[in-house]
């Protein structure tokens, strides 16, 4: 074919995300046979993988995705090697869509993830579509870490990607707003647990002993009991600012999160939260 239409460049480069003169050079190699050019440039990306693979991935984004009607929910950790990258429309859309993709296929580690038939029904893998990304922006990049939960959930991604969170719940209705802000609240609050019985042992007698020290100061000179009252007065504090059921709301500090979910027919099962470079 001596003359390759830019409309059929163009097709390519929808198909595929590749650049527009890859596209053609794939198109001008195979005498514009799509399929052939489709598997040219997945060979060239598989073969940019491969070259970056070895490289650093110190930055990334979370990827969040939730499906209210089918009670599914996912977080993902996408690393890449640059700031950058962090924000620019093709990483974004491939974190959101490897989270979407979790949610929709139970997945035990990031080793099978990857050798999964990706969800949109093109025949790719995970691998594949990551492979396409790669292609385009020439960084490596990895999926690290990912979370999976089904049941009534609400998640929130902070606009950075520096962070994300789901929060399952049970009762009648879903309220997929107020989920969303106690996921907003979570992230602006970093609570330590779900509730008290839900803090480690150990770290309750650590803030003891920091408190009891605190109140031997602070009551210097008064009755052993009183002393007493005043650590676990301390300990409480701590609590209420690390329990999560017990923060003070962030939009409305009448009430604290378990009272609004209370007030919601709502009942709190749990919640995980990801944060991009952390264990």
């Amino acid at each position: 074919m001596a003359e390759i239409p830019a409309t059929l460049v163009k097709q390519l480069r929808d198909r595929t995300l590749a650049p527009f003169g890859d596209c053609k050079k794939a198109l001008v190699e195979t005498d514009g046979d799509m399929d052939k050019a489709i598997d040219i440039l997945r060979r060239k990306n598989s073969a940019i993988q491969a070259k970056a693979g070895d490289r650093e991935t110190a930055e990334g984004r979370i990827g969040v995705f939730v499906d209210t009607a089918k009670g599914l929910a996912a977080l993902i950790e996408l690393r890449c090697e640059s700031p950058p990258v962090t924000k620019a429309d093709h990483f974004v859309a491939l974190a959101n869509d490897l989270a979407r993709h979790i949610a929709h296929t139970p997945v035990k580690d990031v080793e099978e993830l990857l050798t999964q038939k990706f969800i949109d029904g093109s025949g790719k893998t995970v691998f594949d579509r990551i492979g396409d990304v790669v292609g385009i922006i020439r960084e490596n990049m990895k999926p690290v870490k990912m979370v999976r939960m089904e049941g009534s959930c609400g998640v929130y991604g902070h606009h950075d990607g520096s962070i994300g969170v789901i929060l399952e719940v049970e009762g009648a209705n879903t309220h997929p707003e107020l989920l969303r802000d106690i996921c907003m609240h979570i992230v602006a609050k970093k609570p330590l647990a779900l509730t008290r019985e839900d803090v480690p042992a150990s770290l309750i007698d650590k803030e003891r002993e920091i408190a009891k020290e605190q109140a031997e100061v602070q009551g210097k000179g008064k009755p052993a009991n009183i002393v007493e009252k005043i650590a676990e007065g301390k300990v409480n504090s701590w609590l209420k600012d690390n329990v999560l059921l017990d923060q003070p709301f962030v939009k409305d500090e009448s009430k604290t999160v378990g009272e609004l979910l209370k007030s919601a027919g709502l009942k709190a099962k749990r919640f995980v939260s990801l944060r991009v470079g952390q264990l």
